[in-house]
């Protein structure tokens, strides 16, 4: 979760590390440090909080040099203060390390180097690693570092420093991110592309158990047995406008406003309208293994897990093919039954979070097909997977993901029509028709973001609200589970979804005069079964709140708040009704004076367990 960045090279380093933490703040915001090499020695500055701090500590200090190392701290072991805050450095301060991971055995480690007089200053486990490096320290450093890390249980992307040899940095990684920007006589490495996107476009994306020597002017990549390994150089396009908010006063607000392109961005080039179908190039291995496919497992967390659920619906409904949805940190840790013909799909936004991640690891070894739906080109599991498919929604800064979640469900439904029509489920016709609809959802969605204000005026009646329940049925169920979760991820906000039968089996006894009960409720099979919820939500006095489609004329007689949605196939309604319920949250976060992009205690992306 953490944001690392190290940079060597000929430019004053600490406008670089500045400007690449202030990029990378949304993986980690609890505090944040610098270390700056000159003269022989390293300066440390550290802060606890969000960026703007340490900013106006090194406001008027003199920290020349071309070599550094940054970190924007997201707090596993020890609370947030100045001590736990990277870099973390040994007892002469010559050896600096920055990490983001967890160190498992950093205990019995810890324990046997203050057994040899080793003292400690933070509660970090990241601490352990400087002292460990020393212990095995003798004139090189690539060596230190490499017998250290066999001692070592967990994850990590690590970035180590050494004064004695000020002409490199070393970095390795297991499990947590790391990529190496190569420059014009300078290098940099980074846990996030978005990092060094001002400097280059060409990076090489370190694997598990890999370790790179980086200097100026080389980079020498071996694995943690001296295996040398040859990596391919790639190449990143997206544009720095993107990881700017321009005119909006939070990235959230920008991408919930941008999903009628990345929606259609989603769909460029792969809807076949005339033929009624979709193609999937990263798919196109794999037609025989879809057509003759007996089970879909799909693999996520958080967002990514809602709009998997989503995806059940459609491939279940569209493809005749049994789905089941697992939370990726569950499936891992049990012995999941892994028959021939079944197929994995792992959602992930980042492509390294990693449960998700360590899940497709774990359902390659039982023998599936691991295709994946991830945003970020390069990622591992992108890289990892059989197969899959990239979202093309662009970088998605804001803590809350919105825009990821309708790329997603947008993806998933071309899955769904391409493998319906391949299987024969779906007509030529039908298909035409959901691939004719799918075509307007720009415009629909671009409809609803431009009534921001209407959701607004709406959010200020619900601003004081301590809690809320979202509720609806069928395929719209989970985006009742989505808009739960983003109230509550940046307002703050206790909020619960449920299938709105369930309502009844425990959270109707929470509905009075003061609980808003939202509800999606637009027009499908189960649309008369959610009249008839909303009707005992309004004799015990809720507060009800509903996304119909626009025309809808019965359930304005029961509900205080109507959002009208425009009509369109109920396969492609969660696409449209999660819209006002991300504006929603939005509004009611602003308004309670939230930090809608940097939500407490979360991070962009969860790299570690």
């Amino acid at each position: 979760m953490c944001g690392i960045i190290g940079y060597i090279g000929h430019k004053e380093v600490l406008p670089v590390l500045m400007n690449g933490l202030r990029r990378m703040e949304y993986r980690g915001y609890d505090s944040s440090g610098v270390a700056v090499f000159n003269n022989g020695s390293f300066s440390v500055t550290k802060s606890t909080g969000k960026l703007a701090v340490l900013r106006e500590r090194l406001e008027g200090q003199d920290m020349p040099g071309c070599t550094g190392l940054g970190h924007t701290r997201w707090a596993t072991h020890g609370e947030p203060n100045e001590l736990n805050a990277h870099p973390h450095t040994n007892r002469s301060g010559k050896i600096v390390i920055i990490h983001n991971g967890i160190i498992e055995n950093y205990q019995s480690l810890k324990t046997e180097l203050i057994s040899k007089d080793y003292q400690f200053v933070s509660d970090t486990d990241s601490e352990v690693l400087a002292h460990l490096i020393e212990e095995f320290y003798e004139g090189d450093i690539e060596q230190a570092v490499r017998l250290a890390l066999t001692q070592v249980k967990g994850t990590y992307g690590l970035v180590v420093a050494c004064a004695d040899e000020s002409d490199k940095l070393i970095a390795a990684r297991m499990g947590s991110p790391l990529i190496i920007g190569l420059g014009e006589g300078e290098n940099l490495i980074a846990s996030d592309l978005a990092a060094i996107i001002d400097h280059t476009r060409n990076v090489i994306f370190l694997d598990d158990g890999e370790l790179a020597v980086v200097t100026n002017d080389n980079v020498t990549n071996t694995r943690l047995d001296h295996q040398i390994v040859n990596n391919k150089v790639e190449q990143i396009f997206f544009n720095i406008e993107e990881i700017e908010k321009d005119q909006f006063p939070y990235f959230m607000l920008k991408e919930i406003f941008g999903q009628p392109e990345s929606v259609h961005d989603s769909m460029r080039g792969r809807l076949m309208v005339d033929e009624g179908t979709a193609k999937l190039g990263g798919l196109h291995n794999f037609e025989d293994e879809l057509k003759e496919a007996k089970r879909f497992i799909i693999i996520a967390c958080g967002t990514s897990w809602h709009s998997g659920m989503i995806g059940e619906y459609l491939l279940e409904d569209l493809a005749g093919i049994p789905v089941e949805v697992e939370y990726a940190s569950e499936f891992r840790y049990r012995n999941p039954i892994i028959e021939p013909g079944t197929i994995t799909l792992s959602i992930s936004q980042s492509g390294e979070t990693i449960d998700t991640l360590a899940a497709m690891r774990e359902s390659k070894d039982r023998g599936a097909i691991a295709l994946g739906i991830c945003n970020s080109v390069g990622s591992t599991i992108a890289r990892e997977t059989d197969g899959g498919v990239y979202l093309h929604a662009g970088p998605e800064i804001g803590v809350a993901s919105t825009k990821a979640f309708t790329s997603q469900v947008t993806v998933l439904t071309l899955l769904a029509l391409k493998m319906g029509r391949q299987i024969g489920r779906i007509t030529k016709e039908r298909g035409q028709i959901l691939a004719e609809e799918m075509m307007k959802l720009p415009e629909k969605i671009r409809s609803l973001i431009d009534r921001s204000d209407e959701i607004k005026r709406l959010a200020e009646k619900l601003v004081d609200c301590t809690n809320a329940l979202y509720l609806s049925r069928g395929i719209n169920f989970p985006v009742a589970l989505e808009g739960a979760l983003k109230l509550k991820e940046i307002s703050y906000i206790h909020a619960e979804g449920y299938p709105a039968a369930e309502m009844k089996h425990g959270p109707i006894a929470l509905i009075d005069e003061n609980m808003p009960v939202i509800f999606i409720a637009v027009n499908g099979h189960t649309y008369e079964k959610v009249i008839s919820n909303i009707e005992e939500v309004k004799a015990r006095k809720g507060n009800i709140i509903a996304v119909v489609n626009e025309g809808d004329e019965i359930i304005h007689r029961y509900a205080h708040h109507v959002v009208e949605i425009p009509r369109t196939d109920t396969y492609l309604t969660p696409i449209l009704s999660v819209i006002p319920l991300q504006l929603l949250a939005y509004h009611i976060a602003v308004l309670r004076g939230c930090d809608v992009d940097q939500p407490r205690n979360l991070a962009k992306a969860v790299t570690v367990e």
